[in-house]
């Protein structure tokens, strides 16, 4: 397929061949010029990465991969102006005769340089500019969703169970799923004996879910903002034939949290380039849409459902020469299938470090042996694909923006929901459960739970560890070099990366040599997403028992009103009340106007300190929380023309308290002419 290089071909029996997809209907459309081609069904990033565009650009120096977790919006060429029509690449169908751009800046390439370049792997944004991959939907308003009286976030199993759970009780329910079906994740993770597969398991939910008349499915419809009592998202429907979005807000006394599970990147330099993908997203890739670069890939796991996508990319013909396994001795029934396969492995090993291969073909996978204190460098292995799994998070996202609490579990090496909000329960993996047996439980427990019914055991059957080892903590590789590639914390659109030792040509002993200092993640100035707080653990930079704490404290707030204020509520760009579980965090704090000392933004989650010597963020005596036109609202303990310290990766940025924040002030006049906005 000279146009689809990386789609997997069907001529082989396999199970990677694109369910999602109808290659009987080809289509084509155009981003930023370059003429993409696909099949229905497929989304405009499965298009785009089958097309052998699998970079977005370059931050750094350093080329970045394209994937769901990181990807620039785009909007029709003949409304590139219009913010109001940006789309996501990810949730965005493929239809033909589109012709789009790309949101964000792009690098400035010579005319021989472009036209060398034409064709070529990247879409080559500028990732060094402050806002690199722009979202314009998040700040913008709701409409009015349809009426329900619980709604659920999330379409796997555990969210399936729990719709119909609540429909069974008589309650309309409203069913959201960000991916463009029903169904999850459950194929990825096989099956446990004596229950049905996964897939059977999928499509008997929906069946009963389409019959079901009071249950209304919202796809391809992300949430990104949530309060008790509702739920702001973006939709991505075809309409006329193009694809458009909308932003809704639905309102119900009852919301479900059945956000799955998110999976963590292993740290080492290297962990983002071009050709590194985590397990899930290649599954789906490859299961839905057929999409799979490259002939050899090499995998890096401390999971064992990573063995199971590795005997599926060989049945279709992949080469995988090795598995390596951070676990010391791992045992899984699909470890010993992989064995069968002839697939080697090598346990207690991690991905030291990643970097392009010769003629920046292929990768450089540099393993070192870890295990039991002892450590050495292992043969450097050239493959076209890294596949890394990191293990699994709960996604507490949504959770920790309504004021649910978290705390890290050390045996799991995870963040664990605790207590939350009234009216919103958590179902499934988001909840803490392992086995599809319990997801599925735990559906109909979350509904019950919410309406005060009865509720019974939920049954977790674990393989005993002897012969199904648990998930180790993520991967931690080398130190990133002066002049190599960084190793990110997480695979989003954040790009926390590990620091870097300090080099000098002066001796250590020396006192004004430069020291290597503790590093926080206090340091950095925009939220946090649980990825990076979980690396950030595992690496030192967050005390475990702060975790949960700053999960809260971090997360990107998004502005919509209170439940209870009816049609007549406060404009969608109003600041809400601070999120409750800020309630004493600071004593005696108020909601204050924030100027910084630069022209510059300060984004929600940055904590405020007393002075530029303070770092720890347990003495911190404010957290910006909201920013309103480039104006920063902080929850501070501070007066009047108060100076303050706000971090950010480095160095200090002076602030001042500049008057009380008060809905519907003018911020601009508060400001002195708008100064401090950027």
């Amino acid at each position: 397929m000279r146009d689809n290089p990386n789609r997997l071909g069907t001529e082989a029996d396999h199970l990677l061949q694109g369910s999602a997809i109808d290659r009987s209907r080809p289509l084509r459309f155009r981003l930023n010029g370059r003429e993409i081609s696909g099949f229905a069904g497929d989304t405009v990033l499965s298009a785009v990465l089958a097309s052998g565009i699998d970079t977005v650009g370059k931050r750094g120096g350093v080329p970045l991969a394209l994937s769901a977790h990181h990807a620039p919006a785009i909007t029709f060429t003949a409304l590139a102006r219009d913010l109001q029509r940006a789309l996501p690449m990810e949730r965005t169908p493929a239809t033909d005769g589109a012709d789009y751009v790309t949101l964000g800046r792009r690098q400035k390439r010579s005319a021989l340089a472009r036209l060398l370049r034409r064709g070529g792997e990247s879409l080559g944004l500028d990732l060094d500019q402050p806002d690199p991959l722009p979202r314009p939907w998040l700040g913008m308003p709701g409409e009015a969703g349809p009426a329900t009286d619980l709604i659920v976030v999330g379409a796997g199993v555990a969210g399936m169970a729990a719709a119909l759970a609540a429909a069974r009780r008589g309650r309309r329910v409203v069913l959201i799923e960000a991916a463009p079906r029903l169904g999850g994740h459950a194929r990825l993770f096989g099956t446990q004996e004596g229950e049905e597969t996964p897939d059977h398991n999928i499509a008997r939910l929906a069946e009963l879910i389409g019959k079901t008349e009071a249950i209304t499915v919202l796809t391809s419809a992300e949430v990104f903002g949530l309060r008790p009592g509702v739920v702001r998202l973006h939709q991505v429907e075809v309409q006329d034939g193009a694809p458009a979005g909308r932003i809704i807000d639905i309102r119900a006394p009852h919301i479900v949290l059945a956000t799955g599970t998110l999976e963590l990147l292993p740290v080492f330099p290297g962990n983002r380039l071009p050709g590194i993908m985590g397990t899930l997203e290649a599954f789906d890739l490859a299961h839905h849409y057929g999409v799979w670069a490259g002939g050899s890939a090499l995998f890096a796991t401390s999971s064992s459902p990573a063995y199971r996508l590795a005997m599926l990319a060989k049945d279709a013909g992949i080469l995988v020469p090795r598995i390596i396994d951070s676990r010391p001795r791992p045992q899984s029934r699909f470890i010993e299938f992989s064995k069968a396969y002839g697939i080697t492995l090598a346990s207690g090993t991690v991905a030291a470090s990643a970097a392009r291969g010769p003629k920046r073909q292929g990768l450089l996978l540099r393993p070192r042996l870890a295990m039991e204190g002892f450590s050495q460098p292992e043969p450097v292995q050239l493959v076209d694909r890294v596949i890394t799994c990191g293990g699994w998070q709960p996604d507490l996202t949504l959770w920790h923006m309504a004021g649910g609490e978290s705390a890290w579990n050390a045996a799991h090496a995870r963040l664990e929901p605790r207590n939350g909000p009234p009216g919103i329960a958590l179902a499934g993996s988001a909840a803490g459960w392992f086995t599809r047996r319990a997801c599925l439980a735990s559906g109909d427990d979350a509904v019950d739970a919410l309406l005060g019914r009865e509720r019974h055991p939920i049954d977790d059957p674990l393989i005993d560890p002897l012969y199904e080892t648990p998930d180790g903590p993520a991967p931690i590789g080398d130190l990133p070099e002066a002049d190599g590639p960084p190793a990110f914390l997480a695979a989003g659109q954040h790009y926390l990366d590990r620091p870097r030792p300090v080099r000098s040509r002066w001796p250590g002993w020396l006192p004004f040599a430069p020291r290597q200092t503790g590093w926080s993640l206090a340091d950095t100035p925009q939220p946090l997403a649980l990825a990076d707080i979980v690396s950030g653990v595992q690496l030192g930079a967050i005390p475990a028992s702060s975790a949960g704490i700053v999960a809260q404290e971090r997360v990107a707030m998004v502005g919509i009103a209170d439940a209870d204020h009816g049609a007549a509520e406060r404009p969608a760009t109003a600041l809400p009340l601070p999120p409750p579980y800020l309630a004493g965090r600071f004593a005696g704090a108020e909601l204050w106007v924030v100027r910084p000392g630069e022209k510059r933004m300060l984004e929600p989650g940055t904590l405020i300190h007393a002075d530029a010597d303070t770092t720890d963020p347990l003495h911190a005596i404010g957290v910006v929380v909201r920013n309103i036109n480039g104006t920063a609202i902080a929850l501070v303990a501070g007066a009047m023309g108060q100076m303050a310290s706000a971090r950010e990766p480095g160095r200090a940025i002076g602030v001042q308290l500049v008057a009380p924040y008060r809905e519907g002030m003018d911020l601009a006049a508060a400001l002195g002419s708008g100064a401090g906005t950027p």
